[in-house]
């Protein structure tokens, strides 16, 4: 439910659940279908009940960055998909105080036959703004998504980093109140991330409200004022996003080795970085160039 009234809080979920209900993957053998049609019609129309979230009670402030992290599975994207008002909840209240721009899902909402900037007028609509809003914004979307003459090409044409990049730009000129980020942003190259990121600290700056979702550590530590992980469709942890990581990775340790000495270099990574810019170490001392981000 979309508020206006004056509220704290951009986001307030109270004791949200969604329950998808699912095809049964059950073997049959013929001599079943002959002996018993009736009962067999009947297993393959049942349908069995999955929770992708369950009992999630959450308040964002106006202008808070919060980070979501998780396994595959475990809800972020449902969550996202809940507030965004694209999927309804189950179970539970949703109000959010503002208005939102959304980036889920890549190509989400655009017609691939369509040239881009057919599809970033029409998208700039759909999130919210008006014909002249959105005709006045269309120069600034096109610049920031630096696709230069292929704006005019169909969106057919494009790799995942240019719907990435259109995408992105229509969201942020909607100038919302909340900007909801599911992991897209993945697919973008350095560059553009980096420019995504540095326009994240001017929405803050505005008073933004940003959820986002990732598994990508420093992401998380160098934006995010808060951080919660979901396990199971539940929230797990909540807090400071070192906190959350350092959770997140002991759970990675138990469960796969692997992943979890990938988690440990991108920690190490960011806190060299953050020891180097409060003068504790040097680039010489850690054995990289000054203008390198460490590694681990």
């Amino acid at each position: 439910m979309l508020s206006n009234g004056a509220s704290p809080y951009a986001v307030q979920l109270g004791d949200v659940s969604k329950r998808y209900l699912l095809d049964p993957q059950r073997p049959w053998r013929l001599k079943d279908v002959i002996a018993r049609p009736k009962s067999l019609i009947s297993q393959l129309t049942a349908k069995e009940p999955f929770w992708a979230l369950r009992d999630i009670s959450l308040n964002v402030k106006h202008g808070e960055i919060l980070g979501i992290i998780g396994h595959n599975g475990s809800g972020k994207s449902t969550l996202l998909r809940i507030l965004a008002g694209i999927s309804p909840p189950t179970l539970g209240t949703v109000e959010i105080n503002g208005r939102y721009g959304a980036l889920l899902e890549l190509g989400a909402g655009f017609h691939p036959n369509a040239s881009g900037r057919e599809n970033a007028y029409v998208n700039a609509l759909f999130m919210g703004m008006s014909k002249d809003e959105a005709k006045a914004a269309l120069p600034s979307i096109i610049e920031f998504s630096e696709l230069g003459p292929f704006i005019d090409q169909p969106m057919r044409t494009y790799s995942s980093g240019m719907y990435l990049r259109l995408g992105f730009s229509v969201a942020i000129h909607v100038k919302p109140d909340i900007l909801l980020v599911d992991e897209v942003l993945a697919v973008g190259d350095a560059d553009f991330q980096e420019k995504c990121f540095e326009h994240f600290r001017t929405l803050r700056a505005r008073n933004t409200t940003i959820i986002i979702v990732t598994h990508n550590v420093d992401t998380l530590i160098d934006f995010a004022d808060r951080a919660i992980s979901l396990e199971k469709g539940r929230i797990k942890r909540e807090g400071a996003p070192i906190e959350v990581v350092q959770d997140y990775m002991n759970a990675l340790r138990r469960e796969s080795p692997a992943m979890e000495r990938a988690f440990q270099r991108a920690l190490a990574g960011h806190l060299a970085q953050e020891a180097m810019k409060a003068g504790v170490v040097s680039a010489e001392m850690l054995g990289i160039a000054g203008s390198e981000r460490p590694d681990g």
